[in-house]
């Protein structure tokens, strides 16, 4: 009997220290599954080996986080969209996504990103760019040549050939990288962005006309805007123009010398005029006079008749 207690017994134990080398094993054999786990995060947290160092990246105005996080992980600037969205979320900036334009100058990891894109920290510096009202695209191709590195005059010029009044003077700030598709886009924008309420008188008009009588503004206030030495000539040299234009006269300006030879406007604007020639172009000043002179300073002299007009020219430019 007192054998059978003692297998038993030993029984017991075998039973105790099997069950607790099950344990020990269950727990290591965790132990290295969540370490295996934390290893696999901690790979995802760190910024892919083909990150974009120095590259632009967009955010669009108006993406969604998923967009965001999708864009972001085929461009290879993270490597886990889940992850990053997880980020994004337990930092309560779901919402304040910031959209624009980023650059990433060395490799961040996944939490630095996103700290990054949350907070609307682009890392650019953008290059203050100033068209004046009056500059052709020839002279706005000098001044883009200069500034932006990867600007192409030539073909800034071939593009915008057909734009000449249509891209808006304006202060413009610009990446050192943008090149001249850029300038472009940014620039017509501005100019629908800035002129669309102006042009709404000819909203009853049809298509066809509309668009013409936009052009023709356009084109007499290049014309304006380069004539013109202050605001207030602005709408009486528009009067004048306008008047010359009603009765059959050859406008005469020397701002287009092919005034001189044809009447009516030229074919196509002279330069890029701002909203204060547009707006003396469709809203004139009314006088009796019909002719101009600027004297070398800059002051403008005007005359009823063409006799009045002769003497300005002796007495002011002589």
């Amino acid at each position: 009997m007192e054998n059978l207690d003692n297998n038993l017994e030993n029984l017991n134990i075998d039973f105790k220290v099997k069950k607790n080398n099950f344990f020990l094993k269950f727990l290591l054999g965790f132990l290295f599954l969540v370490f295996l786990f934390l290893i696999y995060i901690f790979s995802l947290v760190q910024a892919p080996n083909n990150f974009k160092t120095g590259e632009l990246f967009v955010l669009e105005e108006g993406s969604s986080l998923r967009a965001l996080s999708s864009k972001l992980e085929k461009e290879n600037y993270i490597k886990s969209r889940v992850l990053f969205e997880s980020i994004i979320i337990l930092l309560g900036d779901e919402k304040r996504v910031s959209p624009g334009d980023y650059i990433f100058k060395e490799k961040l990891n996944v939490f630095e990103i996103a700290n990054r894109i949350s907070k609307g920290e682009k890392g650019i510096s953008r290059i203050k760019i100033t068209i004046p009202e009056g500059f052709d695209t020839i002279e706005m191709a000098e001044i883009f040549e200069i500034k932006l590195h990867n600007f192409n005059k030539e073909n800034f010029l071939k593009k915008s050939n057909l734009k000449e009044g249509y891209l808006f003077p304006d202060t413009y700030f610009f990446l050192s990288s943008d090149d001249e598709d850029r300038v472009l886009e940014n620039m017509e924008k501005n100019f629908t962005k800035k002129t669309e309420n102006i042009f709404e008188i000819f909203n009853s008009l049809d298509e066809n006309t509309r668009n013409q009588k936009i052009n023709d503004t356009i084109i007499l206030a290049s014309i304006i805007e380069k004539e013109a030495s202050g605001d207030s000539d602005r709408e009486i040299i528009s009067g004048i123009l306008q008047k010359r234009l009603k009765i059959n006269m050859p406008l005469q300006v020397d701002a287009a010398p092919i005034t001189y030879k044809e009447r009516g406007l030229p074919e196509k604007p002279i330069a890029n005029p701002g909203l204060e020639a547009i707006n003396a172009t469709l809203y004139p000043k009314t006088s009796n006079y019909l002719y101009y002179i600027h004297d070398k300073e800059g002051n403008t002299y005007f005359a009823e008749t063409f006799k009045e007009h002769r003497a300005n020219i002796e007495k002011y430019l002589k």
